[in-house]
C-alpha cells in the first residue's frame, strides 16, 4: 500500500481559468523539495487536488519525516494531509476502513469527533449527509472512547468519494504564499546581517524567485564575512529554491567616497552606489525589482528621507518586505527559518566598517547628488571594473 499525501492550497485555488499554471507551479517545486530524498515518490495532480504518493517500499518511520520536513518548506502549501486510500467505493467497505482508520488512529483515548463527507464524483448513490449520519454511527458504535461534537469538535474526520476514497483527519501546517516563479524575479541585497535573509524569505513567499548581490570589501572584511553570506544563502535557498549570488568587490568604490566625500553621508552614498549596481545586475538578470531587508527607521540609512534618497537612483522598483517590522518581529522569523545564529556571527559586512560615528539622518537628495560629484572622474571605472570581476557564486 502506498503512503499519500494529500497536498492542500489556499490562494491558488481562487486564481480563475489560469489556477492550473500556479497548480504546475506548486507540482514542480514539490518535486524539487523531494529529490533530496532517496525514494521514489510521484506527485501528481487529479480532480482539482495535488498528491504524493511514495512506494511502501523501503518507506519507514525516517523517510516519513524527511518527507513532512520538505513539504512544510515548500511555497504554496498551506496544509498537507496523511490519507489513507480505499480503492474499492462500496459503502460497507468504506465504512469498515474509515472504522478501523479511527480505532487505529486514537485508540483508547476519549475524543470528541465530527465527519465531513465530499462527493467529487456526484453519481455516487449517497449523498454527503447521509454519508456523515452513516460513518459517525458506526464510529460511535465501534469506539466507546469517541463522541460526536458538532461543533468543536477534536478530530475533524474527512471521507472524500473521488477516483479513490481517500480518509484523512491530520492536517500538518505548511508555508502558505505562492509557489516560487509565479511572481516573477528580483535581486535581493543580501548582507551578513540578521534582515535581508528574512527579507529574501518574505518576498519568495509571494512566489519571487530570487537571485542576491553581496558587497564585499577585503581586506576591511573577511573571507569569513563571505563564507558566512554564502551560508545564509544556502539557508535560505532550502525555501526559495536556487539562488545565484553575485559577489561584488567594492573596496575601491567604498575607499573612493571615503576619501571624497563628507563621513557623515558615507552611508547612504555607499548605500546609493549598491543600488546602481544592484539595479545593473538585475536588468542582466531579468529581474523586476530589488528587495531590501529596510525597516523605517531602523538605522540612520532608514529613515523616510534617507529611504527616498536611495530610491532615487533606481528606476526599477525597490520591494521592502520587512518595512514596517519591529527588530523583534524579524528575530522572531529568522530564528524560525534558521539563519539568526549565522546571521549574528562576529564578521562584520562592509557596510558597518565604514559607518559615520554620526551619519546624517536626514539628506537632502540635491546635496548628496553635488557630493557625489567628487566622485565623477573616478566613479564609473571603478563601477565597471566591479562588474566585469564579479564573482557568481550558485547555492
Amino acid at each position: 500500500m502506498k503512503t499519500i499525501y494529500l497536498i492542500k492550497y489556499a490562494e491558488i485555488g481562487v486564481k480563475g481559468k489560469n489556477r492550473y499554471v500556479f497548480e504546475d507551479a506548486l507540482v514542480k517545486q514539490i518535486r524539487h523539495a523531494l529529490k533530496k530524498i532517496e525514494h521514489e515518490f510521484e506527485v501528481r495532480r487529479a480532480q482539482g487536488r495535488i498528491y504524493v504518493d511514495a512506494e511502501e517500499s523501503g518507506y519507514d518511520k525516517e523517510t516519513d519525516e524527511e518527507v513532512r520536513s520538505a513539504l512544510q518548506k515548500v511555497f504554496g502549501i498551506s496544509g498537507f494531509c496523511p490519507v489513507v486510500s480505499v480503492e474499492d467505493k462500496d459503502f460497507e467497505v468504506v465504512a469498515a476502513r474509515t472504522v478501523a482508520y479511527m480505532k487505529e488512529t486514537y485508540g483508547e483515548g476519549e475524543y470528541t469527533f465530527k465527519v465531513f463527507a465530499r462527493r467529487a464524483q456526484k453519481d455516487y448513490p449517497m449523498e454527503s449527509p447521509e454519508i456523515c449520519m452513516e460513518l459517525g454511527g458506526r464510529i460511535l458504535d465501534a469506539c466507546p472512547n469517541l463522541s460526536v461534537d458538532v461543533h468543536h469538535p477534536q478530530i475533524e474526520l474527512n471521507v472524500e468519494i473521488r477516483e479513490s476514497v481517500f480518509i484523512y483527519s491530520e492536517t500538518i501546517p505548511g508555508l502558505g504564499g505562492m509557489p516560487i516563479g509565479t511572481g516573477g524575479k528580483a535581486m535581493l541585497l543580501l548582507s551578513g546581517g540578521i534582515d535581508s535573509p528574512v527579507a529574501g524569505y518574505m518576498i519568495a513567499k509571494r512566489g519571487v524567485l530570487l537571485e542576491a548581490v553581496y558587497f564585499h570589501a577585503p581586506p576591511y572584511t573577511s573571507e569569513r564575512a563571505k563564507q558566512k553570506v554564502v551560508d545564509l544563502a544556502k539557508k535560505i535557498s532550502v525555501y526559495t529554491g536556487p539562488i545565484r549570488l553575485h559577489v561584488i568587490n567594492f573596496t575601491e568604490i567604498q575607499m573612493a567616497i571615503y576619501e571624497k566625500c563628507p563621513h557623515d553621508e558615507l552611508t547612504i552614498i555607499m548605500r546609493r552606489y549598491m543600488m546602481r549596481i544592484a539595479e545593473h545586475l538585475a536588468k542582466e538578470a531579468e529581474c523586476l525589482g530589488l528587495v531590501t531587508g529596510e525597516s523605517i527607521g531602523q538605522v540612520a540609512s532608514q529613515t523616510m528621507q534617507s529611504l527616498m534618497t536611495t530610491n532615487e537612483v533606481c528606476t526599477l522598483p525597490v520591494y521592502r518586505p520587512l518595512i514596517a517590522f519591529d527588530k523583534q518581529d524579524i528575530v522572531d522569523i529568522s530564528e524560525k527559518i534558521d539563519t539568526y545564529e549565522t546571521s549574528i556571527l562576529p564578521f562584520e559586512d562592509c557596510c558597518t566598517i565604514f559607518v559615520a560615528k554620526h551619519p546624517v539622518t536626514k539628506p537632502v537628495p540635491e546635496v548628496i547628488r553635488r557630493h557625489e560629484g567628487n566622485l565623477k572622474e573616478i566613479i564609473d571605472e571603478m563601477v565597471e571594473k566591479a562588474l566585469a570581476e564579479h564573482e557568481i557564486i550558485r547555492v
